[in-house]
């Protein structure tokens, strides 16, 4: 069984978690170089505004598996949330759904992400973080799986981007059980204010970003932004406990 460390007790309950953002396409020689540059809990790979390669994003995560640490992916847009568990199972830790407004999108992320009784995931995958061989016989031993699937509830990550007026408002309705944080988007957030220039959280960046960690402190939940690290101490005065940073910048 995979003995990383439990990426989902450390968000909700360090002071600080900090993620590294690799290369889509990083060896790992790539890895090792940026991870020796701090003290990182995860790494990150987007696939929302980069290439994306099955084969690739699997490579990654079984080195990774090796270390170990988290992977931390973005899929590529909120329309296909009916694929995490697809892409789950080629190895990483945290999904990150960009673009969320709607509650039908998180609760079918909710469904694919989780196994039953928690979610629908459906259960198979080789590269799958934690996996052994115990797990692969077929058909799988139901002890065995069940042990699985329960650790996996209480293991993966999902987390949601807000990056509207609408999804900042929403984010109440957002903490439905088994998400655990959302990022902030302030580069679409900042086209939305642009357009919606008469409402109250179109005044500042900061005064909206203030406003979503009051609404994620009411709703049990934390936020994570991308930053550069001269900008951490800033934001942990503020709230926030998740970061997520490029190395070396």
């Amino acid at each position: 069984m995979y003995d990383g460390k439990n990426l989902k007790y450390k968000i909700h309950n360090n002071p600080s978690v900090v993620g590294a953002r690799i290369p889509w396409n990083a060896d790992s020689k790539q890895i090792d170089e940026l991870l020796s540059l701090d003290d990182y809990d995860f790494i990150s790979i987007d696939s929302q505004h980069s290439p994306f390669d099955e084969s690739q994003l699997s490579k990654i995560c079984e080195y990774a598996h090796t270390i170990p640490i988290p992977v931390h992916f973005r899929i590529k847009h909120s329309k296909i949330t009916y694929l995490i568990g697809n892409l789950l199972d080629l190895g990483p830790s945290m999904i990150e759904i960009p673009q969320t407004e709607e509650i039908t999108t998180v609760k079918d992320a909710v469904d694919n992400f989780y196994y039953p009784p928690n979610g629908k995931r459906s259960w198979g995958g080789e590269f799958r973080v934690g996996v052994d061989d115990s797990h692969l016989v077929f058909p799988a031993d139901l002890k065995v799986r069940s042990e699985y699937m329960n650790w996996w509830n209480n293991f993966g990550v999902l987390m949601l981007q807000v990056e509207s007026i609408k999804a900042i408002e929403n984010i109440k309705n957002f903490a439905v059980k088994g998400v655990d944080c959302v990022s902030w988007g302030p580069n679409d957030l900042e086209i939305d204010r642009q357009a919606n220039k008469n409402h109250p959280l179109s005044e500042s960046n900061e005064k909206a970003l203030i406003f979503a960690i009051n609404e994620c402190n009411k709703a049990g939940i934390k936020l994570m932004v991308r930053n550069s690290i001269k900008d951490r101490k800033k934001y942990i005065d503020m709230g926030i406990n998740i970061f997520l940073e490029s190395p070396g910048a």
